[in-house]
Order: C-alpha cells, then structure tokens, then sequence
C-alpha cells in the first residue's frame, strides 16, 4: 500500500504537494488482503484503482440520498426496515446491478478454482477458505458465492474504515503518533525492497502501543456504530417482557462511550487504557462486554482476530513511513453513513516520507 501511495506522491506535478485521500488506498488495500487471505487471488486493487470490482463496492458503499435515510427511518419506526429494500426505487435498482456483478465476479473465481481441483493440478498449498469449502462437497455453488459475498464485504470495508479513523485521530493527537512511530520504528524493519520479509504475527503483537492505538480507535469510532437484532422467542431483559419478532437497536459507539462503563474520560481518546496490568484485552473496563465493536455471542463478529492483525499492520506500515497532518485541521469533521460510518472526505491527509525507515 505505502509504495503505491509512494508513486502517486511522486507522480504529482507540485513536488510540495503531499496530499493523499487515505480512504482511497484503504479500500483497495483492504480488498486485496480479503482477496488473497480468504480466496488466495489478488484483485489487484492497489494497482488498478479502476477496475470493475473497486468502482462497484464504491457505488454500494456510496452515502444514500437523504430520501433513502427517511424512508428507511419510517419503516424502522413501523417495524419492518427490510420493506425499504424491496421498493422500486433507483437507490435499490443501483444496489441489486453491483451485488449481481461481484456476485459474478465471486461464480468466476468458483468455477476456476473448481475446474483446477477437478483437473488434478490443484495443490497442498490451495488452502484458501474457499477451496477448503469447495473441496468439502458441503456448499452449492450459489452458496458458495453467498460465503464470498460475506468475506468481500464485511472483510474489507469494516477494516478500511478503521484506518481511515486511524489516520485522522492521529493527525488530530500528533504526540500519540510521534510515540508509536517511536515503537515501529524501534521494533519493525522498513518495509522495502532490501528487507522483503515481512514481519511475524508475534512482532505486531509485542507492541503494545501500536494494539493499544488500535483497540482504542476501535472502541471510540467503530466501523459499524450501531446494529439491529430481532428476539427470536419471548423473554426478558432487566425484568422487562420482551415478545418474540421485538426489534433492538445495539449501539457499540454509545456503549464504548459509556463513563459508566469505561469511566469519566470515556468520550476521550485515550490509548492509555489499554496498558498496563490486565488491561490489554478490556482497556480497564469492567467487563469484555462494556466493548460491542465486534459484538458478542453467536453472532459476533468471527473474523475479528484477522480484522486486528490486518488493522495493526496497516498501521504500522504508514505511521512508521510517514509523518501525517490533515489537510484541513480546523475543519468540522463530517461524516458519511452507509454500511459502515467514516470520515466523508475519506481522510484527505498531507503524509510526509520521513527518512530512516
């Protein structure tokens, strides 16, 4: 990732002009680590910003028009959201052509990996989840491509999201990024050319800064701010009747701003409250369950230890190359609401090469 942005530096015609939108390269990024982590194939985002499969999630993860934000707020009121979906709008008909092309995308990379493993040229080394799937004989193929539709979504967007927050709470908290520089730098190699290995999975996890940062980013701004369950029987909560079909709003973002939960300075950032004695897995919360970022359960989030590792590596990448400031700091911090929430402008940061790493 840093390499490309690298050459994209280098390719603007003002050398003085060091400005990158953060978001652009975290979407990619995220999208060819899903690609060969999950389905070992490289969707060659990175190099190929316009290719079919980037412009496509760009339109699905588009802000929706304010029509769009109100009418699904009257369904929800009514109690039945997913009624917004099946109406003849061209919000949704934009939504059901995306979901078809990477639904093709997905039958194409089945097929292939099908007819390699039927031809016998297939190997130990194709161990990719979904030709671990495919090999199993327990999935159709359209089953299949609903798993991969899964993996492409939630594993990349809610990833490239937490980096772009990554980038603008440290451009807002410069002392917080000065200090994890200092531990990157002190404990990783550069990456480049001389020094190809990339780092182990135990490096990233003895920097205890660097997963603090990260932790801390993840309860303050989650991807997914908040998330809607439905009661499955009748049953109770704090004594309360609950019927069965009730409709529960979660919200991680409120709860990780709880000062009852996380204390008085919990509507701060604060990454020091991930260190410390038992601190490093509840930031000194009471309880796991004062954290919702990832949910809990059944039906949390099972890709979440990939989703960290993958976050704590990117990181590590672009704050140990470069020193990065916020285009417009004094600016009123604007959002965009879709699937996941971040910053609207997708970060547009200045990111300065510092030399000796």
């Amino acid at each position: 990732m840093v390499r490309v942005m690298d050459e994209d530096l280098r390719k603007k015609a003002d050398p003085t002009d060091n400005v990158l939108r953060m978001g652009a390269y975290a979407s990619r990024a995220a999208l060819d680590i899903v690609g060969v982590a999950g389905m070992d194939h490289d969707f060659q985002s990175l190099r190929d910003p316009n290719n079919k499969l980037v412009r496509t999630y760009q339109n699905l993860m588009s802000e929706p028009p304010l029509y769009m934000k109100i009418i699904f707020l009257l369904t929800l009121l009514l109690g039945d959201p997913a009624v917004v979906h099946d109406l003849p709008l061209e919000r949704n008909r934009s939504i059901e052509r995306s979901s078809e092309t990477i639904r093709d995308v997905a039958r194409q990379m089945i097929r292939q990996k099908r007819a390699k493993w039927e031809s016998g040229s297939s190997t130990a080394e194709d161990i990719d989840i979904v030709s671990v799937a495919l090999r199993s004989g327990n999935f159709t193929e359209e089953e299949l491509v609903d798993q991969m539709m899964t993996f492409l979504g939630a594993g990349h967007e809610t990833t490239s999201t937490a980096l772009q927050w990554c980038v603008y709470v440290l451009c807002k908290h410069p002392d917080v990024q000065t200090r994890l520089r200092e531990e990157i730098r002190a404990n990783l190699p550069p990456i480049s050319t001389e020094n190809p290995q990339p780092p182990a999975a135990t490096d990233i996890d003895n920097l205890p800064y660097l997963n603090a940062v990260c932790n801390e980013v993840l309860r303050y701004h989650p991807s997914v701010p908040a998330t809607i369950r439905c009661a499955s029987r009748d049953t109770t909560i704090i004594g309360e009747p609950i019927p069965k079909g009730t409709l529960f709003l979660i919200a991680p973002e409120i709860i990780g701003k709880s000062k009852e939960l996380w204390g008085p300075d919990a509507d701060k950032f604060n990454p020091e409250r991930w260190l410390g004695p038992g601190r490093a897995n509840n930031g000194g919360a009471d309880s796991n369950y004062a954290n919702l970022t990832f949910l809990h359960g059944p039906r949390s989030c099972i890709g979440q230890g990939f989703a960290k590792a993958e976050l704590a590596c990117m990181v590590a990448v672009v704050v140990g190359k470069y020193h990065m400031e916020l285009k417009n700091p004094n600016a009123p911090l604007e959002i965009r609401q879709q699937a996941t929430v971040c910053p609207k402008d997708g970060v547009l940061a200045k990111f300065t090469n510092i030399e000796g790493w």
